[in-house]
């Protein structure tokens, strides 16, 4: 059993100290059982959890959260997700307008979050409240004096329903900011459960046996693993999970707020580390140049575009993978689809978290109702039973998610408390760790090309990370 680790909230600028001690816990031990058997195999006593509680009463039993009446109130919404997501978001959106009767408008961000936002402050017409997937971009915000304090009604939504970890991760200098209405688990690897049982794998504990398991079902004659490698946000994750787990807790940190240098010995052996995938073609999908072309949701339908016959055994990635499958492919979750925690690569298996906050840039009483709503069991439920998401609302009732194998995940984030890390390019400046083209998302891509230069990914890293750093 692993030791549990830490939430951080810390930002580049240290603004935000927030930091949980690392601890071998019971609830962390119940947190990594659950996510064991995230295969619906019999873990942690095994059987159904059909009629158990879920965390939480009964959603028909749930208290309705309190929000006024907005009848004739504009509102405008920016946030990342488009396609099936956004239609997700969509539903929340709809169901706090017929709750209040308010006029909102959801406008696309595009992935330069901080970029397009920061234009539209600047010229002087912010939108109303805007969903952040980077808690670095929160706190720079929160810096200029961009973001308004939450009100008493969202903070007392707030501290009834999440957990100390990420009320701080949406925090700065003591003032409650943000509300993280989406979490996502990042240590997952989805496989094609019919491509693991004809080349006879099994899901894999530790690194070693997922390279021995990839050149297994290479010489099957199925391409083994499928990289995203066309979003960057996608490599990043790789890099998080084998480093957390190899580097340990502390390490993370520090390299999450650049207070050792991408040039250190230990991110040094996590490439080296991660270029025994990427080093060799056979093992990914396309191999490196068609991985290099693969954006995120083709990645995963290589995996599950024929239950039977599939382009690829494997997808790593979060929970959100879910909703891909579900929509873009006809295998079944925990039956064709099935999910295991990222192998250990050192003594501990990573347990790496990301989320979207929900900040207000406008003092308005539709943006504060808005947030109110979306740090409720309430809101969170819509988009549950959507599949393709995760809340880290304590109070959800775990029945609002559509199968077993989401549910489990959500689960094990509840249980797992404050005993977690936040996804490290998230909490950097925008400009190094959630800019397109640029920074560690570029760095990593051109190591994706090239495996064998670990020395030149580190430099790129560290001259990226520097400027980034010193103008944040």
């Amino acid at each position: 059993m692993r030791n549990t680790v830490r939430a951080t909230g810390t930002s580049s600028t240290g603004s935000n100290t927030s930091i949980f001690n690392t601890r071998a816990t019971a609830r962390g031990a119940v947190a990594l059982c659950a996510v064991a058997a995230l295969s619906l195999t019999a873990a942690c006593g095994g059987g159904s959890d059909k009629g158990e509680d879920k965390g939480g009463s009964s959603q028909t039993e749930q208290e309705t959260v309190k929000l006024p009446k907005l009848k004739g109130e504009k509102l405008q919404v920016a946030a990342v997700w488009t396609g099936d997501e956004g239609k997700n978001f969509g539903k929340v959106i709809e169901a706090f307008k017929k709750r209040t009767g308010a006029d909102v408008e959801v406008t696309p961000t595009g992935d330069n979050v901080a970029t397009y936002l920061g234009s539209k402050i600047e010229g002087g017409a912010p939108p109303d409240v805007a969903m952040l997937p980077q808690v670095g971009v929160l706190n720079q915000f929160a810096e200029k004096g961009w973001l308004k304090p939450l009100d008493d009604a969202t903070k007392k939504q707030l501290n009834k329903n999440f957990s100390k970890g990420w009320q701080d991760l949406g925090s700065n200098k003591g003032k409650q900011y943000g509300v993280y209405f989406k979490a996502a688990s990042k240590s997952l690897i989805w496989y094609n459960a019919k491509a693991y049982e004809n080349a006879g794998v099994s899901e894999a504990k530790t690194w070693k046996e997922f390279l021995t398991n990839a050149q297994t079902i290479a010489d099957s004659g199925v391409e083994p693993v499928s990289v995203g490698g066309g979003d960057g946000w996608v490599l990043t994750d790789w890099f998080e999970n084998i480093y957390l787990s190899q580097a340990g807790p502390e390490k993370y940190d520090q390299l999450a707020k650049h207070e050792i240098k991408w040039t250190d010995p230990s991110v040094k052996k996590a490439l080296t580390t991660l270029g025994q995938l990427f080093g060799k073609k056979e093992l990914l999908a396309g191999g490196n140049k068609g991985a290099l072309q693969t954006d995120f949701p083709t990645s995963v339908t290589k995996a599950f575009d024929d239950p039977e016959s599939p382009s690829a055994a494997s997808v790593f990635e979060g929970d959100f993978v879910g909703i891909n499958v579900a929509n873009d492919t006809k295998a079944k979750i925990g039956k064709d689809a099935k999910v295991y925690p990222f192998p250990a690569v050192g003594s501990d298996a990573p347990v790496v978290t990301g989320g979207d906050a929900a900040v207000a840039l406008k003092d308005s009483k539709a943006a504060h109702a808005l947030l109110t709503f979306l740090a409720s069991p309430e809101a969170a439920a819509v988009w549950a039973q959507e599949g393709g998401f995760v809340s880290p609302n304590k109070n959800l009732d775990g029945k609002a998610y559509p199968d077993d194998v989401q549910r489990k995940i959500a689960k094990a984030m509840i249980d797992a408390g404050d005993d977690f890390r936040f996804d490290m390019s998230d909490q950097a400046p925008a400009a190094f760790g959630g800019t397109k083209g640029k920074g560690e998302w570029k760095a990593l891509q051109d190591f994706l090309k090239n495996p064998k230069d670990v020395a030149g990914a580190q430099s790129a890293l560290e001259a990226a990370a520097t400027k980034a750093y010193k103008k944040d």
